[in-house]
């Protein structure tokens, strides 16, 4: 029997004696023993904090971007090993799709967030400065940090590489080591993609270890500065939240739980409409996804009792259809269960259901299926099985028992609030979804349901070609759910890498937060030179390079002109009778004008190393600018982030976020905004 190994402390090792057993889920055969013991579980999370954490911590955002772009291409050019490895759990294609190309598409995303939005450092100023006094030398920002600890992941068995992914994204991004912990029962998979994380070179040693069996006594040692992520059952990540060195410690704890997730049917849709045919589709659909075994799984089905009869018709004609057996022979829909114990357990919940106050409509007894190029006996395959509560508000055990499994259960409501209440009784969900064609019926059921859910899809005709569908978590939307669902957040973009951060106030005048920021602050010191600013290569500028342009007089031509180019005749800018009303009393310049004029006092006219402006932020008009006023504009160098060639072919360059203040003669600001350059560098990359 081949021994599972455990990448830790930098080499692959076995733990020692017998262990668990990791059976192929479509003929119980034994294909791996599991174990850690006598390995130096302890001694790894040390090994992490230092070897990992450092090289880590020292690379900026944009570098850690880079990286995890460089192993989303390595991982998908190797891509073929996973799906071999993949089909062992009774996963199809598709399903095997979704965890290996969706869990590597989750890296291209986080790095494509690093690439647009952080900076070129490695503090992240989360927000602008706040003033903190009267005259401006006083303020306060906030920064993040890495923590110089590790992150502890341990993963659900259904999803061993996108359960992986999703959490290595951020984790990496923040700057921090992780130690992988899957669930036994799919480690395989997770071992066969660090595998190849580590053999492509791409990630400092210690950034990755893998724990192939139990924790042992590592929650021991924990610090504050580590982290845990946890994704499961609820009870068992209730334990682990409650662990002494958690309470301890304060160490983060995030838990993503299973939750009886449901699908409304709104009481507008009638069975000839599209939206009828989109729910029965998108029931099965999640029914059949990894076999139902999904943290997502939409387990019960909330429909209008006047369509009760249509949907229970419609669903098991098409359930009816479904072909169960080896993913690899073609036809077939759905495949096994992970092993034949998770098997029992749905079974045995199916039972519990059963006897509390659940009709069978189909499904719910092994062996009794047709299974298409599989072993009944020996393989983990369960019938799609649809089940029917009469009695929902009384019945409570629909509500609180979970078949991990392709199980459904159909319920009815008289009207919105009932359907309001059935969802509400799930104690907190990861998702739910709507279907409705009525603007109405959504804003009802949504503004009174997102309170107990993490997601919500609102599906109709409109949105049905390009959803995702129910159960489809999105690196930029929250990952996560109240209550039964864990209380805990993943994913959600930039959100998600803020967990493994640490949040700090910091206090003080603009020149030292300036300094400790690498970004220019308002009010800080400035380094004027003769040199004009657009003159500069990216290498040359300075944070706090500044440029004090010459003076321009506003006339009442510039006024007239401006708005004969650009079409806008608003009566404060043209019409002295409507301005005099107003509540400026007379006519100003358009703001776009200032803006316009101001570009022209900063911009040098020369070929020069500044390739592009491409964008302006946070803009405002502060006072108006009147016939007769004069304009002077400083432009500071506030930020610099370096992009990386793609091929060598490209111009090197960098993104300078430039600040603008606009003022009058009297010295009041009139505008203020940022402007956005690309500028060339001296040297590339290649």
């Amino acid at each position: 029997m081949k021994h599972l190994a455990s990448y830790i402390m930098g080499s692959w090792v076995n733990g020692a004696g017998e262990g668990r057993k990791i059976y192929h889920a479509l003929t119980n055969e034994i294909l791996y023993d599991v174990t850690t013991e006598g390995l130096p579980l302890a001694e790894s999370l040390q090994y992490g904090r230092t070897t990992g954490g450092d090289p880590l911590s020292a690379l900026t955002f944009q570098q850690r971007g880079q990286m995890l772009k460089a192993v989303a291409k390595y991982l998908l050019a190797h891509k073929a090993e996973l799906y071999a490895i993949s089909a062992q759990t009774g996963a199809t294609k598709a399903d095997s799709w979704v965890d290996i190309e969706g869990g590597i598409a989750t890296l291209f995303s986080y790095s494509g967030l690093a690439n647009r939005e952080l900076p070129d450092d490695t503090i992240w100023p989360e927000d602008e400065m706040i003033p903190l006094s009267k005259q401006g030398q006083f303020i306060g920002r906030h920064i993040l940090s890495s923590r110089r600890g590790v992150a502890l992941h341990i993963n659900a068995f259904n999803f061993p590489c996108w359960g992986m992914l999703e959490k290595l994204a951020p984790t990496w991004l923040a700057g921090m080591p992780a130690i992988i912990k899957p669930a036994t029962a799919s480690a395989q998979v997770t071992q066969a993609m660090v595998k190849l994380i580590v053999e492509s070179g791409l990630v400092p040693e210690g950034a990755i270890q893998l724990i192939c069996g139990g924790v042992g006594d590592m929650f021991e040692h924990l610090d504050f500065e580590d982290v845990v992520t946890f994704t499961g059952s609820a009870s068992t990540g209730q334990k682990l939240k409650s662990h002494p060195r958690i309470v301890e410690k304060s160490v983060p704890f995030t838990m993503e739980a299973d939750s009886l997730n449901c699908a409304i049917l709104g009481v507008d849709v009638q069975p000839e409409q599209p939206e009828f045919s989109l729910f029965i589709k998108e029931i099965v659909r999640e029914m059949m996804a990894k076999a139902g075994q999904k943290c997502t799984a939409i387990r019960r089905i909330i429909v209008p009792k006047s369509q009760l009869r249509n949907v229970q018709q419609a669903l098991l004609k098409r359930l009816s259809s479904v072909i169960v057996g080896d993913p690899a022979v073609e036809g077939v829909r759905m495949g096994a269960l992970i092993n034949l114990e998770q098997r029992q357990d749905v079974q045995s919940k199916v039972d519990y259901l059963r006897e509390n106050g659940c009709e069978l409509l189909c499904g719910g007894v092994i062996n009794q299926q047709n299974i298409m190029g599989g072993d009944s006996q020996n393989g983990a395959f369960y019938p799609p099985t649809l089940l029917y509560c009469a009695e929902p508000f009384t019945q409570h055990a629909v509500h609180e028992t979970e078949a991990f499994g392709p199980v459904a259960t159909l319920m009815c409501y008289d009207n919105i609030e009932q359907a309001v209440q059935l969802a509400a009784l799930g104690g907190g969900s990861l998702a739910g979804t709507l279907v409705t064609a009525d603007a109405q019926v959504a804003q009802s059921v949504i503004r009174a349901t997102a309170r107990v859910h993490g997601r919500m899809l609102i599906l109709n005709e409109d949105s049905s070609a390009e959803s995702t569908g129910h159960g489809s978590p999105l690196p930029l939307l929250v990952h996560g759910g109240p209550g039964r669902a864990g209380g805990g957040e993943e994913l959600g973009g930039l959100r998600a890498v803020k967990h493994y951060m640490q949040r700090t106030a910091i206090q003080g005048s603009p020149s030292m937060l300036t300094a400790i920021t690498k970004q220019w602050i308002r009010g800080a010191d400035t380094i004027a030179d003769v040199v004009h600013p657009f003159r500069k290569h990216f290498e040359d500028l300075v944070i706090g390079d500044t440029l004090l342009t010459a003076r321009r007089t506003v006339t009442e031509a510039d006024i007239v002109n401006f708005a004969c180019l650009s079409g806008d005749h608003f009566y404060v800018h043209v019409d002295k009778l409507g301005a005099a009303q107003s509540l400026f009393g007379e006519r100003i310049a358009h703001g776009y004008f200032v803006v316009s004029a101001a570009a022209g006092l900063f911009v040098d006219a020369g070929v020069g190393p500044v390739i592009a402006n491409y964008g302006m932020e946070n803009l405002r008009f502060i006072e108006p600018v009147k016939i007769g006023d004069t304009i002077q504009v400083r432009l500071t160098c506030k930020k610099k982030i370096k992009k990386a060639q793609k091929i060598a072919e490209d111009t090197p360059n960098g993104v300078v976020e430039w600040d603008v203040q606009v003022f009058n003669q009297d010295d009041t600001v009139v505008a203020l905004y940022s402007i956005l350059t690309l500028v060339e560098r001296r040297e590339g990359d290649f």
